[in-house]
């Protein structure tokens, strides 16, 4: 501590920096006016990191949605690569599902609801309580907690896993956890190379990021090389007030991508993505959901009030999710739209 004026002690500038995560830009550059970074995003080199994600296996197994999307009195449903799915929870609690056709005359069971258990399709009563019935059978489902898998082999067409391959996240217990669901015309590589390009972020975010510089890129030819993009980035909070961090972005599997924050603010917090596709449209586009989890943590004290207000909290947290996913998707859409017509020029 140091004296201040009138024999009081002043805090150093170190102990508040230890105690406030807030930095203030005191040379903050308009918009127009920061530095450039398309030079630095290769196309060839965006590409080659989606493809190396997107040859990665992934077991046959794709994201649904969240956990809490599914509770005890109704189905969450979904169409995955074409096929309608439908899941639930049994009488335990425990997460079932498969198809979301009825066996009988086709009737769709995500109308149905569930009674202790068991589905009832609403057309003639068919009760389902997730095992083999009337021709019914059920595919192989996975809840980690937070968000609620299906493994769909035909769809998938790789060898299966037993369980999917979850991204290694911050524990459960003093964590605070939120999931934004957003839908686009593109198909899942063209989310997985938004992800696999931070260099559009302050440009095309610049209401949430600022001060962006790529510190180190993989090499997209070596499997066995440093897989990570790694990114200083501030998250912007009001005006000169930003939230300096250092980031990784990671793409473990073909439909996923995680940022993982590793020194600043919110050590150890994670946002994962994935792109799981839908099927087509009536015009025969491609749809895919984005399905993000963002998993966070702090050692601050206050963050033990935040979760206590955690409806609130992920109300604001599935907001800023759903803000950049707008842009984001737009991005994705028009990857797609360019791909699709052979005028992309990546």
């Amino acid at each position: 501590m140091t004296s201040a004026p009138g024999g009081r002690n002043r805090p150093r500038r170190s102990d508040l920096s230890a105690r406030l995560p807030l930095r203030l830009r005191r040379h903050a550059p308009a918009w127009a006016a920061q530095r450039p970074t398309w030079r630095e995003a290769r196309p060839a080199l965006i590409s080659g990191l989606s493809k190396r994600a997107l040859a990665r296996p992934a077991g046959n197994w794709f994201v649904v949605g969240a956990s809490r999307d599914v509770p005890a009195d109704r189905p969450l449903a979904r169409t995955v690569a074409g096929q309608e799915v439908v899941l639930w929870r049994d009488a335990e609690g425990t997460l079932v599902g498969g198809p979301g056709i009825c066996p009988h005359l086709g009737a769709p069971l995500r109308e149905g609801p569930v009674r202790c258990g068991t589905l009832m399709c609403r057309w003639h009563g068919l009760a389902l309580d997730g095992t083999a019935r009337a021709g019914w059978q059920p595919y192989p489902v996975h809840d980690d907690g937070i968000l609620v898998w299906v493994r769909l082999d035909e769809a998938g067409g790789e060898d299966p896993l037993p369980a999917p391959l979850v991204p290694p996240r911050p524990g459960t217990g003093g964590a605070l956890d939120a999931v934004h669901v957003a839908f686009g015309t593109c198909e899942p590589e063209d989310v997985v190379a938004n992800r696999l390009d931070p260099w559009h972020g302050a440009w095309f975010h610049p209401y949430s990021f600022v001060d962006l510089t790529v510190v180190s890129v993989p090499d997209p030819g070596r499997e066995d090389g440093e897989d990570a993009l790694v990114v200083d980035v501030a998250f912007k909070v009001t005006g000169r007030l930003v939230v300096p961090v250092r980031a990784e972005f990671t793409a473990p599997g073909p439909r996923t991508v995680v940022m993982r924050i590793t020194e600043g603010e919110g050590r150890g917090s994670v946002v994962e993505t994935h792109a799981t596709p839908l099927g087509t449209d009536g015009r025969g586009r491609p749809r895919t959901a984005v399905v993000e989890a963002v998993v966070a943590v702090s050692e601050r004290r206050g963050f033990a009030l935040a979760r206590g207000a955690a409806p609130v909290v992920r109300h604001l947290m599935r907001a800023a999710s759903g803000r950049l996913w707008r842009d984001d998707l737009a991005y994705a859409e028009r990857r797609w739209e360019l791909r699709s017509t052979g005028r992309f020029p990546g």
